[in-house]
């Protein structure tokens, strides 16, 4: 005898089939250090990523760069401070990405180590910021300009030698707040984390990259991951900008070209016309013995081997120019 069927064969079946749900993402913990313009960066990838329908959460850190403020950073290892404990939070486990200000990621990252991918650029510019001037032009003689950025040292002294440039360390607010106490006539900062904080409004002047350089990376935001987190790879390639990834590389070939770090008062910045990718550099002493080295060169740009390519070419130019690597003393 046949088997029976289930239910009337004239209505539909009420027995109901249940599709399996997805499997769901695994949660991204992000590492990041706890100043505003970290958190803000941080929040910004965060965002992102929740919006493509990943569970991203926060580890907050304070690095060995924030902690250390009596000195400048290229006497006490160079801006890697900044970046070595969120490295061994991604080896240890404890995070899956970082997010980094690209112009604070050494040249070589440590075996084992990527750059997943880096965003689009913000304003690379660096900013004039003062409670009493409106731009560089207006300083008097002698006036106390803050920053403790080798880069910005040798250009301001290029541009105006007349001025006394003192050291300035902190995280943005506390940049901000040694002006407003008056310690500073003007400091300098990277126009991308004003702005970035809604503090555009502390924007006197923007200097054009003819008068001041941006250093390599300046405005970018780069994420790093554990180089076999092929998941990770694939999850943050959507957030990836193409023509910032392709400048930057130009820039940070002059810069491992020239054994970069931030003792190295050197400036590079790329920008697309077009196909073609202009790469210009600067290079000059902190104490202000040799003239400012400048070297330029522009190529048609379309793979990472091409834009370092470009890189290692204006790097040969400085050093023709007298442009050399730091000395170190032991």
């Amino acid at each position: 005898m046949p088997h029976a069927s289930i239910g009337h064969p004239s209505r539909k079946s009420c027995l109901k089939v249940t599709q399996p749900r997805p499997a769901a993402r695994p949660r991204i913990v992000i590492a990041t250090r706890e100043s505003r313009l970290a958190l803000w960066q941080a929040q910004h990838v965060q965002s992102l990523l929740t919006a493509r329908g990943h569970e991203v959460a926060l580890l907050g850190m304070t690095t060995r760069g924030d902690r250390i403020l009596d000195r400048s950073l290229s006497k006490v290892g160079g801006k890697g401070l900044f970046v070595k404990e969120l490295e061994a939070a991604l080896e240890e486990g404890r995070a899956d990405i970082a997010v980094h200000s690209l112009k604070d990621v050494p040249m070589d990252l440590p075996d084992g180590f990527a750059l997943a991918c880096v965003l689009e650029r913000e304003d690379a510019r660096d900013a004039f910021v003062s409670a009493r001037y409106a731009a560089l032009a207006e300083l008097p003689a002698g006036a106390v300009v803050g920053t403790s950025s080798l880069r910005r040292v040798v250009l301001l002294r290029a541009l105006r030698p007349d001025l006394r440039i003192e050291p300035l360390r902190g995280n943005l607010d506390t940049r901000l707040r040694k002006l407003d106490e008056g310690r500073f006539d003007a400091i300098v900062l990277a126009a991308a984390g004003l702005k970035r904080l809604a503090l555009s409004a502390r924007i006197r002047a923007l200097f054009e990259p003819d008068q001041m350089l941006p250093a390599a990376g300046q405005g970018a935001l780069a994420i790093e991951v554990r180089a076999e987190r092929r998941d990770l790879l694939d999850a943050l390639a959507p957030l990836a900008h193409r023509p910032t990834w392709l400048a930057a590389c130009a820039e940070r070939a002059v810069s491992r070209a020239m054994g970069g770090s931030c003792s190295m008062p050197l400036a590079a910045y790329a920008r697309f016309d077009g196909a073609a990718l202009r790469l210009d550099a600067a290079w000059g002493e902190p104490d202000g013995g040799a003239a400012l080295v400048r070297a330029g060169a522009m190529a048609p740009v379309t793979d990472a081997a091409a834009a370092e390519a470009l890189g290692s070419e204006v790097a040969a130019q400085l050093q023709r120019g007298g442009a050399h690597a730091p000395v170190s003393a032991d």
